[in-house]
This record gives C-alpha cells, sequence and structure tokens, in this order.
C-alpha cells in the first residue's frame, strides 16, 4: 500500500516535513500547495514533485490524495483541517493546533469522530533518548518525581531587524514563543513524566516592541532585513511575546518552571529539560541530542549514549542508527511520521499510544491560553478552569 501525501505550506518546516516522508517507505508526496500559483509551481519543480495547486479546495477534490500535512501560518489550520477532515482526508498539522479553545475543541471533536488518522506535529518527543526517558519514568528508574525544569531558547528574533509571519498576532494567535515553542516544550514535561500540569503563573516579555517588516515575505529563520532602506520594510508594533517563564504545579504535587526565549543570542534551537526523583536526576539536552545525563547521589553520575543495544527494547525502534552514528531533528520528524504511517498501513485509524493526536493539540491550546491568563491577570490560573 503507498499512501499518497499532500503537502500545504512550502516554508522551513513543509519542506522538512517533505524530507522526512521521503525517507519512508511506502509513502508518496504527490501533490503541493503554496502560498501563490507561482510560489506552488516553483516549489513542486524544486523538489520534483508531480501535482502542485493554486486552490485547496481544488486539492482536496484530488481522490488519489490519502493524506494532508498543513504547514501553513497558525490562523489558516482550523479551516483547512476541518475541510481536509469533510473531504475523507487524515490530517496531520502543524503546532498550534488553531489560535483559539473553541476552534481547537470543535477541531479534536471532529477528528475523534471521524475515524481518520489525525496527529499534530509534535515532534521533539521522538529524538530516540527522551523516548527513553520517558521509559525509564514508567520502570520507576526515577523513584518519585518531585521537580521538572527546563527551557526552549533560540535566537532567530534577536533583533528588531528579523522578522516573520509569528511576530503578527494576526497570523500566529495570542501567543507566540510560548505558542511556537514552549508548547513542544509542555508536550514534552506531559508525555516522558506522565504528569499532567494543573496549575501556571507566568511572566511575558516582548523585548522589541517594534520590529522592521520587510514588504517581502520572509521565510522562518531568514527573516532578516538586510538593509535599512525605508522602501523595503515598514516598522511595526509588536504585542506577542519574545520571552517567558512559566511556573508550574503538577499533578502529584510536583514542582516545575521552565523559560522559553526566541531572543538568546547563540541559542539556535535549544530545548532543555530536567526531572528530579527520588532515585536519580536525569537532563536531556536537544543541541546534544545523543547523549543523556543521569545524576546520582550516592555513587558516580553517567551519560548514556543513544546506542539502540542500550536503550529499553520498547525504544529501540526510534534509533535507526547504530551507536557512534548520530541522529537529530531531521530523524525527530521522520519517526514521527512512521509511528503514524504504520497506523495507516495497518488500518487501524487509532492512536498508537506514542504519536500525538489533535486532543494532544487541544490539550496544549489550554495551557498555552492558561499561561496568556496567567500573565494578564498577574496571578496563578488553574489549567482548563
Amino acid at each position: 500500500m503507498t499512501v499518497k501525501v499532500a503537502v500545504v505550506g512550502l516554508g522551513f518546516i513543509g519542506s522538512a516535513h517533505i524530507e522526512a516522508l521521503r525517507r519512508l517507505n511506502g509513502i508518496e508526496v504527490t501533490a503541493l500547495l503554496h502560498s501563490t500559483p507561482e510560489k506552488s509551481k516553483q516549489k513542486a519543480e524544486q523538489w520534483g514533485v508531480p501535482r502542485h495547486y493554486a486552490d485547496y479546495d481544488e486539492l482536496l477534490k484530488d481522490s488519489d490524495i490519502d493524506s494532508i500535512h498543513i504547514c501553513t501560518p497558525n490562523n489558516l489550520h482550523y479551516e483547512m483541517a476541518k475541510k481536509a477532515l469533510a473531504a475523507g482526508k487524515h490530517v496531520i498539522c502543524e503546532k498550534p493546533l488553531t489560535i483559539s479553545i473553541p476552534e481547537a475543541e470543535e477541531l479534536s471533536a471532529l477528528a475523534a469522530s471521524s475515524g481518520l488518522l489525525h496527529a499534530i506535529c509534535f515532534n521533539i518527543r521522538y529524538y530516540p533518548l527522551l523516548q527513553q526517558l520517558k521509559q525509564m519514568v514508567q520502570q520507576g528508574d526515577l523513584g518519585e518525581i518531585f521537580a521538572v525544569n527546563g527551557s526552549y531558547l533560540q535566537d532567530w528574533l534577536f533583533r528588531d531587524t528579523d522578522y516573520n509571519w509569528r511576530v503578527d498576532a494576526g497570523m500566529s494567535g495570542q501567543s507566540r514563543a510560548i505558542a511556537d515553542v514552549g508548547s513542544h516544550w509542555m508536550d514534552l514535561l506531559e508525555f516522558v513524566t506522565g504528569l499532567e500540569v494543573t496549575e501556571v503563573m507566568a511572566d511575558l516579555s516582548t523585548v522589541h516592541k517594534t520590529r522592521m517588516k520587510p514588504l517581502q515575505a520572509m521565510e522562518t529563520y531568514t527573516g532578516k532585513v538586510e538593509s535599512t532602506d525605508p522602501a523595503r520594510y515598514e516598522e511595526v508594533s509588536v504585542d506577542t511575546e519574545d520571552y517567558a517563564n512559566v511556573l508550574l504545579r503538577l499533578g502529584n504535587g510536583a514542582r516545575g518552571s521552565f523559560t522559553v526565549s526566541q531572543v538568546h543570542a547563540g541559542r539556535k534551537n535549544r530545548a532543555y529539560i530536567e526531572i528530579a526523583g527520588s532515585r536519580q536526576s536525569v537532563s536531556f539536552d536537544s543541541e546534544h541530542p545523543n547523549d543523556l545525563w543521569i545524576g546520582r547521589r550516592d555513587g558516580s553520575n553517567q551519560v548514556v549514549m543513544k546506542d539502540p543495544s542500550l536503550l529499553y527494547p520498547e525504544v529501540r525502534r526510534y534509533a535507526d542508527y547504530p551507536g557512534g552514528h548520530n541522529e537529530g531533528y531531521p530523524d525527530t520528524f521522520k519517526q514521527l511520521f512512521k509511528d503514524i504511517y504504520e497506523t495507516i498501513a495497518a488500518e487501524q485509524g487509532k492512536p498508537s499510544g506514542t504519536y500525538p493526536t489533535f486532543a494532544d493539540g487541544l490539550r496544549e491550546q489550554q495551557l498555552c491560553d492558561s499561561i496568556m491568563r496567567s500573565h494578564l491577570e498577574n496571578k496563578w490560573i488553574k489549567v482548563g478552569g
């Protein structure tokens, strides 16, 4: 069985989806849709994809297409996912699922009742050693968890001359840094620990209150104004956050905290998590994704190498290369999509228990909304309360 896929939105992430999909057997990237007909044609030629569309509704009429990957700006996710489900297509959507709780609730309910596969792209949980960390927690290696801390730090919006559509609340939603990468960190926390965040206390900051917006659209990680020529940019006000600190209360009584920033010079894309348990502590740093640090009070600390022979048997399927052969960010997409499309191939149509669904997308929407409310009201907020 060959699953035929269409990718909608061909910026940085859409391209990452295509590259990962092509590393898997039984999947064919059949069609593309980008922001304009001209760009759709250009991207199809660039990637060697046989079909390109100028209109999303026309793409959905293509009976050959089994699955849609939505990699567009956030404000388009809701309508596109809803239409794809109505057209009988499986849907893999980039995060956040939508830009509002009501939209996320509706999509989650529609997807659950559709009988179609639906997934949200929380790929970070697919580093092999994070799957190992989850298994370690389940096996009791850490003991009782009493603290979780970490951060997700980037610098691609460090200067006021750095710009991207995510800066615009109309396209990205009320939250930017939290919804963009903080959502990854919170999904990771709940995934590996099995604990739920019950309350949050947040402090957000917009470092650059104005930014230089290029008059020509820029793709993610390329939004740098190269000239101060007024004819090439306009100065715009910004009210989405560059930086955030969040305190957490977890379901078992544990405490936590994390920092999110898109203005930390030198941190290109660093997701870091450290979990403290009654037996040992464990930390993971995505800039060194093939090492897992284990800390002990009595005895030597340890660094576990990403090596299938050293991992729990349940985890080995997520490490495709032997020890010493590093696996990183692009491989997380491959492993996520492998989980998703193995479910389709098995004609189960039900979550495997590992890959994130629209229900996880709704959960992150609730967390982000609670964080924004906490910041605005300057108090602890119960998640979903």
